[in-house]
């Protein structure tokens, strides 16, 4: 196996040029101009791939989907691509190798299949690929289907939109879900209805595919319906991906019955999700339901995202449960969202600046930084002293640089203060005095922490 991956590799090293992009994170610093794409090595080197690695390999070529997620049933349908690949921009194939990539549609190979699929799906333009594609649509095999609505979901033409709607009804589960993919990425409304009778289709992947692609195309006329699937369907991930797709819409109609179910889920990931919809959509009226979540929901990632909810809603009235989570909660990442939360809200009462000075004590430093940026935000008098005195024990050069920014922004420019520290033996914390001697908008919006990524299907 070892072999085989150097082998393909190596292919993919020296076909990876300006006609398709650099392979990945790993070999950014290659300067693709000079390279050439080596269509028949790349094929030759795929040709009994195992699934892992063809799929590692797939993925530096091209990387679509859902948050970096692929399509639901890519030609290696039992593959989950581990690493999301780059998209890039592909430059036009010569003839003779969009012939070799077309023909290698129809080998027997998954990963040959795989690799020339992702290489043509680049070559938005080429109408003899387009055709190439809608012709295996109708193939007699379901893996040649299946390898074709993907293309298409890639490509995106305009003239694909029906074939694929019909596909939808193909006995295939994997072509259903691909079609369904694509349909998504086109973002075309004629879809909607063929894609909302397959949420109660059998094949959990073909319903979440369908309730993704309904949640990219912009409709409210769907609420209705991802709310059914939401409350009852069986798979946890057709329901998170229903609330991404309410969240998405911002379905306000919705967010009374999402609040309801938020109660009754049994899974962590669809309540998540679910809060992650009412903070999008400016649920105000959800603001217990979620403060309660915050507060008492046994998952880390269901906490921390409804710290972030609160802030998205702007509701000062959860300042109190945010101050509280501050000192209570036992996730770092928690702790540190809800700093970040309380410094969004800006409120200026005593709890909430109280409760931020009380966490420059907190042993993570990262829950420290976010908790000296929003003292900074804030910018209350009364919070000096503490600031002054974190200041003064601080050995991290990042919070004391935030420290620094708080003391400024809340009108302490003590010059006596600040002249003190352009002798700190760190660049960063000398940098920081000037600019604070300088005054308070002298200071870019450093440091700006933002909470981890929001949750997408």
């Amino acid at each position: 196996m070892i072999r085989m991956f150097g082998t393909l590799a190596a292919a993919m090293l020296t076909c990876m040029s300006g006609s398709v992009g650099a392979i990945g994170g790993a070999h950014e610093g290659i300067d693709d101009a000079g390279m050439s794409l080596d269509v028949a090595a790349l094929l030759t080197a795929a040709h009994g791939a195992p699934p892992l690695i063809c799929s590692l390999a797939a993925s530096s070529i091209r990387g679509w989907g859902w948050g970096g997620r692929d399509a639901p049933a890519t030609p290696l349908s039992a593959v989950v691509t581990p690493v999301r690949g780059r998209d890039v921009e592909s430059r036009a194939l010569p003839v003779g190798d969009i012939e070799r990539l077309v023909a290698a549609l129809d080998s027997a190979d998954p990963c040959v299949r795989e690799l020339s699929v992702r290489i043509l799906g680049g070559q938005e333009r080429n109408q003899t690929v387009v055709t190439a594609l809608l012709t295996r649509l109708s193939s007699s095999d379901a893996t040649i289907r299946e390898v074709a609505a993907f293309g298409l979901g890639l490509m995106q033409p305009p003239s694909a939109v029906d074939p694929l709607i019909g596909a939808l009804r193909d006995v295939a589960a994997g072509v259903r879900a691909d079609a369904a993919w694509a349909l998504g990425r086109h973002e075309n409304g004629r879809a909607l209805a063929a894609l909302v009778g397959l949420f109660n289709d059998a094949s959990d992947t073909v319903r979440e595919a369908a309730v993704v692609a309904a949640g990219r195309i912009d409709s409210n006329s769907t609420v209705a319906a991802l709310l059914r699937v939401l409350q009852n369907d069986s798979s946890p991930n057709v329901r998170r991906v229903a609330a991404w797709a309410l969240g998405q819409h911002e379905a306000r109609e919705a967010n009374d019955a999402m609040a309801r179910q938020l109660d009754k889920e049994p899974d962590a990931s669809v309540r998540e999700m679910i809060v992650w919809a009412l903070g999008n959509t400016g649920a105000r009226g959800s603001v217990s339901v979620i403060a309660n979540a915050m507060k008492h929901d046994s998952n880390d990632a269901v906490r921390e995202t409804a710290t972030w909810a609160l802030a998205e809603i702007g509701e000062r009235s959860a300042v109190t449960a945010l101050a509280d989570v501050l000192s209570t909660d036992a996730s770092t990442r928690v702790r540190g969202t809800a700093a970040w939360a309380v410094g969004q809200l800006r409120d200026r009462g005593h709890e909430a600046p109280s409760a931020l000075v009380r966490v420059l004590k907190d042993d993570s430093e990262d829950v420290r930084l976010k908790a000296a940026w929003a003292l900074g935000q804030i910018g209350d008098a009364a919070t000096m002293g503490g600031i002054r005195d974190a200041l003064r024990v601080e050995r991290s050069p990042q919070v004391r640089k935030a420290l620094i920014r708080a003391l400024v922004r809340t009108g302490g420019r003590s010059e006596e203060a600040l002249t003190e520290l352009l002798n700190s033996s760190d660049a960063t914390v000398r940098e920081a005095a000037v600019r604070g001697l300088a005054g308070a908008h002298s200071f870019d919006p450093w440091p700006w922490p933002w909470p981890r990524p929001r949750p997408f299907p």
